[in-house]
């Protein structure tokens, strides 16, 4: 039987599907808010950053991957204005309606799609840019969505993953305390579930670095891939083009 990591875990790879749903069930209605808490709000500087490195503009079309909450889809609409086209996906059904929810309060009829990114149910070449923020690492077969993530590309389109990475290595001891130590005790005083961030921080360091994701992107047909180091490698945006 075919394993893959559920953080440090070895599990079937049928199951780890269900166990990262079942994660973000339990945190889908403290998301956002434990996100800031954990980043000191520099998530939102990340995010801006990704989507200014998309390069879109007024009339374009992007796919936003495992967008939960709607963060880069609610960006990327004031990007792309009325004439462009923003669709939001997640495979969480808990984490996608709390998306939808918060574009709808702010007046952005955004459409959203519950997928898993191995299978897109979207027409090849079809958008200008695809983006996934810190979801890749939770996928089972990263290579079969990258793929996917450029099949639905159109030429000249770009793929943005921006992800936690490998951090500066004289800040890593530091890193370590902090994923391991205060991420679980703030997870249960906030969201209920210090589990959940035990295995976020898991699945970071089981999560390929900057070199090699940017050579499985390249792997699943991308080219001109580069990649930025934010906060000293806390986090990473690789960009990847199809010619």
């Amino acid at each position: 039987m075919k394993t893959t990591d559920f953080g440090y875990e070895q599990v079937p790879r049928d199951e780890k599907a269900r166990r990262v749903a079942g994660v973000f069930d339990s945190v889908a209605s403290r998301y956002d808010l434990m996100n800031d808490l954990m980043s000191a709000g520099l998530h939102r500087w990340w995010k801006r950053f990704a989507v200014e490195q998309s390069l879109v503009g007024p009339g374009a079309r992007v796919l936003d991957i495992a967008g939960g909450t709607g963060d880069l889809a609610r960006l990327f609409a004031r990007r792309v204005g009325a004439g462009g086209e923003v669709i939001l996906t997640d495979i969480n059904a808990a984490m996608l309606a709390h998306g939808r929810d918060r574009l709808l309060d702010e007046g952005r009829l955004v459409p959203v799609v519950r997928c898993d990114a191995e299978r897109l149910p979207f027409p090849a070449g079809h958008f200008d840019c695809v983006s996934v923020a810190f979801g890749l690492r939770n996928m089972t077969r990263k290579d079969a969505a990258l793929a996917e993530m450029r099949r639905v590309l159109r030429p000249g389109g770009r793929l943005l993953v921006l992800e936690f990475s490998r951090v500066w290595a004289p800040l890593a001891p530091l890193y370590d305390a902090y994923s391991f130590r205060v991420l679980p005790g703030l997870g249960r005083l906030v969201a209920n579930d210090a589990e959940a961030y035990r295995y976020l921080a898991e699945s970071i360091r089981m999560h390929p670095g900057q070199e090699e994701l940017a050579r499985m992107m390249e792997a699943a047909g991308l080219e001109r891939v580069d990649w930025f180091n934010l906060a000293a490698g806390v986090v990473a945006l690789h960009r990847g083009w199809r010619i």
